[in-house]
This record gives C-alpha cells, sequence and structure tokens, in this order.
C-alpha cells in the first residue's frame, strides 16, 4: 500500500541520501547536508509497504513561495504512477495552499511537471540566479 507523508520522524535519511549523492543535480552532497536540508524544508517521504521509495522537499515561506527540490522515486519503482502522486500530494498539502509561486529545475522531467501547471519562464529575462562552486 503506498503511503505518502510530511511526517519528518519517517524519513529514512539512509535512503534519501543514498539517492541522492548519486543524483546529476546533488552529485556528492554529504550526510549533513541532506540533514541540513530536510530540517529547514517541507519534506514528503513516499513510502509503499512502510519501505521508502521517493522523497520531495520544497524550500517555502509557506504563504507566497515554493521551491520544488530532490524529488525522486528510486527506478525500481517508476513507471507506476507514484511520482503524479506526490506531486499532486504536495500541490494539495493545507501547509502550502496559500503559495502562488511555485518553481523548480529539472533537466529529464519536463512531461511529469508539465501536467501540473508549471511551464517554462514567461520572462526568463526577470530572472537571476547566483551559483556557487
Amino acid at each position: 500500500m503506498l503511503n505518502i507523508s510530511d511526517d519528518k520522524s519517517k524519513l529514512q535519511i539512509e535512503v534519501i541520501h543514498g539517492f541522492l549523492t548519486k543524483s546529476y543535480w546533488a552529485k556528492g552532497r554529504t550526510l549533513e547536508e541532506v540533514k541540513k536540508s530536510i530540517d529547514h524544508c517541507f519534506c514528503l517521504g513516499v513510502y509503499l509497504d512502510g519501505k521508502q521509495i521517493g522523497f520531495a522537499r520544497v524550500a517555502t515561506d509557506y504563504t507566497v513561495f515554493a521551491y520544488l527540490m530532490d524529488v525522486f522515486i528510486l527506478p525500481v519503482y517508476r513507471g507506476n504512477g507514484y511520482s503524479k502522486e506526490l506531486i499532486k500530494t504536495i500541490h494539495e498539502s493545507p501547509e502550502l495552499q496559500t503559495c502562488k509561486v511555485w518553481m523548480l529545475k529539472t533537466a529529464d522531467a519536463h512531461g511529469l511537471y508539465k501536467q501540473f501547471g508549471y511551464l517554462e519562464l514567461a520572462h526568463p529575462e526577470k530572472i537571476m540566479e547566483r551559483l556557487l562552486k
């Protein structure tokens, strides 16, 4: 049975770190960095029969802005609609209902996010970023 929970005490940090440290967007992220990022964000774990198979976190002020990050379903469990359920659950979370601006970055999951109303930037000239090595 699939369960998606925002209870941080259920998160299996070793599963999250194990996936993220090998991902294209978080390669080499330390265990301490993963823990700190979880501490400071709204997080959801995806569980199948009690085993964590996915994760997402949202950096947010819980009022205006939400930035969707670190979304994954473990490869062996993909293709079953779990990522759609995860994104749907995030968007329906009562804590995030007043957030009007949602953003994310992705290199390969545009199709998933477009199903939930995400679009390419309408005015990319207005967006800036600062990247540190």
